[in-house]
Parts: structure tokens; C-alpha cells; sequence
């Protein structure tokens, strides 16, 4: 295969660095100053131009980090190489997008506020649209300004296309979580055997009572008994994790995002008895309020306010999204919300191509 080599002008790739109020003193210590990211068209200083853009912001998925998104790329393009390709082949019109930093101690975060995370939906909202206005030549209203993205980030988006329509008048969602009956549930019998790992004191063979072991404190209530903190402080000193620990720090992250409770040991409560692997129906429940396919109903006039809402999910996703996308399709439908689902023969990763379709789709909603 020939070495890429992107054609035609690139725009530019400006970094900032931005100071957060929202971010202070957030609960993880995750650092409140933040590079953020914005890649301007080529067209934005054509001529001495004094045009205004519609703006794209991009919300990268679990671990990663907007910036992660305008690096090289084998064999592919990277955003900001897709969007100048794309304006090149005339499939859509000149954007800025923007990628800012949303990444924390637990992997990442599902773009929404959390007490025990921090309040990342009111700092792009309130922060970064802001700055991002002031600083560059944007059509600074909602319905030019759109936010697209991929598994947590397409759970984002579609959230903050419910929650915080005032913002945004067009979504893009990639294979976003959904249906978290399905898409959580399968992994945490995993999560609770990487968690076993720090438990005190250590298992012994021999003769086991399940009744106490699984009656100890706080257990049957969602807390820790110190064994998250433990495999926590664990992770947090290696810069490798396996691919178990990996998962299980992105279930704890959700736990965090779906359930936080400032009384809690870590400020947030796990949705399983963390010995015996039971259900705590009350804390599921906690999650299952922030299951997008059971937000519809609830969310129907901001949904039906935005100018475009586009999904798609691969029919081979390996956390089994495909299903809750379908579900999410059909209750936007049977609520009368307009939106464009497709479905394509590939699982989970490495599906960046999709922004092929997705890009054209929201500037087509947000151009003036």
C-alpha cells in the first residue's frame, strides 16, 4: 500500500490553552488547565476573508482525547485530513471543528456532570462554546453549531442533543452507548474478577460462607469495600493496563457517571455486590435513567428542535450496541422524531470512515 500522502490545502490547526473555572477543583484532581484544539478551513483566511463558519465539535470516545483526533494516521485520514478532503471533493462546505479535552483519572467520561467526576457537560457548554465564539469567526447560534462522535462520544452527543438542545441544532452518533441492559451488563461478571484481585483479606481454599461474605458492609448497598480504591491505586501507577483492567476501569468510570453519591466511599455507588454478583435493582436503576433509549419519551421537543440526527452503528459491534441503537431508532420514530439510522458490515473499531457520511449530513443541517 502506497504511503498517504493528503492532496490539496489542509486549513489549520490552531491549540489553545484554556483555563476552566467549571474544572476546579474537580473530584478526580484531574488538571483544570486544558489544550483544546480547533482546525479553521482552508477558506477561513482566504483573501482576508471576514466569513463566518458553522462549527463541528468533535467528542472522541472512552480514553481518548480531542487532540488525539488531528494526530497522523496510517493509512487513513485523521479528522481534521477528512474534513479538508471532504470540503475538497465538495461532499460538504467549509467547518471549524473543534476537539477539546474531556479525558480523567477513570478513562474518560460520558460528557455529562457528575459529582463524582466533574462537570463536563457544563464545561462545554458553558465554557468552551463560549470561548470558542469569542475566539474564532463562528456562526455562533445553535443552529450552526452541531457535535458528533463515537461511542462515549456518540453517547454524548445524542445526550446533549436531549439534554442541551439550546446548545446544539444538529447530532452525529456513532455506535454510542445504548440500551445498557445489553451493552454494560454482559462485562461486569468480568470487572467484579478483576476487582476480586484486591480484595482483603485474600481467599483461602477451603470452606467459604457466602451468607456473611456477601453481607459485609455496604456491599448489598453498592459500596466499596476497598477494593475499587485498591485496584484504582493500582492502575493509576502503571502506564500499560491489560486489557481486563482496561474494561474494568471503564465500568467503574460508568459507575461513577450514572450513580455518584457524594456519601459514598468514592463518591459513587457500583451496580452489583461487588462479593456475591447480585444485582442492587435500586442502583441499576440509577443507570438505566441515563439509558438513552428510555430518555425519548422525556426528551421529545428538544429532539424534535434539532435540524438533524444522524446514527449509525456497525451489525457487528462487539459490545452488542447494534441492538440498542436499533431500539433507540425505533422509539425516535414511534415519538414522531426525524433522524437517519444506518447499520454497516463492521463491529466497533477503527470506523472513522463513517465521518465519510456523517460530516456531509450535519453541515447540510447547520450551513446558513
Amino acid at each position: 500500500m502506497a504511503l498517504k500522502r493528503p492532496k490539496g490545502p489542509s486549513g489549520t490547526l490552531v491549540v489553545l490553552e484554556h483555563t476552566s473555572n467549571i474544572l476546579k477543583d474537580n473530584p478526580l484532581n484531574d488538571p483544570h488547565v486544558r489544550k483544546l484544539g480547533v482546525w479553521l478551513p482552508p477558506q477561513y483566511d482566504e483573501g482576508g476573508s471576514k466569513r463566518r463558519f458553522p462549527v463541528l465539535y468533535d467528542l472522541v470516545g472512552f480514553t481518548g482525547s480531542g487532540l488525539a483526533h488531528t494526530n497522523w494516521k496510517p493509512f487513513g485520514d485523521n479528522v481534521p485530513e477528512r474534513a479538508a478532503r471532504l470540503i475538497r471533493e465538495q461532499k460538504m462546505g467549509p467547518a471549524i471543528f473543534v476537539f477539546p479535552d474531556c479525558f480523567t483519572a477513570l478513562g474518560g467520561n460520558q460528557y455529562v456532570n457528575s459529582s463524582a467526576i466533574g462537570a463536563y457537560a457544563d464545561y462545554l457548554t458553558r465554557e468552551i462554546i463560549p470561548c470558542v465564539d469569542r475566539e474564532f469567526r463562528t456562526l455562533p447560534g445553535r443552529e450552526h453549531r452541531g457535535c458528533f462522535g463515537k461511542s462515549s462520544g456518540g453517547y454524548g452527543s445524542i445526550i446533549h442533543g436531549m439534554k442541551y438542545a439550546k446548545y446544539w441544532g444538529a447530532i452525529a452518533n456513532h455506535s454510542g452507548d445504548a440500551y445498557f441492559d445489553f451493552v454494560y451488563w454482559h462485562d461486569w461478571p468480568n470487572t467484579l474478577n478483576e476487582l476480586a484481585k484486591h480484595r482483603l483479606p485474600k481467599r483461602r481454599p477451603g470452606a467459604y460462607d457466602a451468607r456473611r461474605e456477601s453481607s459485609r458492609t455496604g456491599l448489598a448497598e453498592g459500596l466499596d469495600d476497598g477494593r475499587i480504591r485498591r485496584f484504582l491505586d493500582r492502575v493509576w501507577k502503571k502506564e500499560k493496563l491489560t486489557g481486563a483492567e482496561g474494561h474494568c476501569i471503564m465500568n467503574i468510570c460508568m459507575a461513577a457517571t450514572y450513580d455518584p453519591d457524594p456519601r459514598a466511599p468514592l463518591g459513587f455507588r457500583v451496580p452489583f455486590n461487588l462479593e456475591s454478583g447480585e444485582l442492587i435493582e435500586r442502583r441499576w436503576n440509577k443507570w438505566r435513567e441515563h439509558d438513552p433509549v428510555n430518555l425519548v419519551a422525556k426528551y421529545r421537543n428538544n429532539l424534535k428542535s434539532l435540524r438533524g440526527i444522524y446514527i449509525d452503528c456497525g451489525w457487528r459491534d462487539q459490545y452488542h450496541i447494534h441492538y440498542g441503537s436499533r431500539i433507540l431508532s425505533k422509539r425516535l420514530a414511534a415519538a414522531g422524531i426525524r433522524h437517519t439510522y444506518e447499520e454497516f458490515d463492521d463491529n466497533h473499531s477503527d470506523v472513522d470512515y463513517r465521518m465519510d457520511t456523517s460530516l456531509p449530513f450535519l453541515y447540510r443541517a447547520l450551513k446558513p
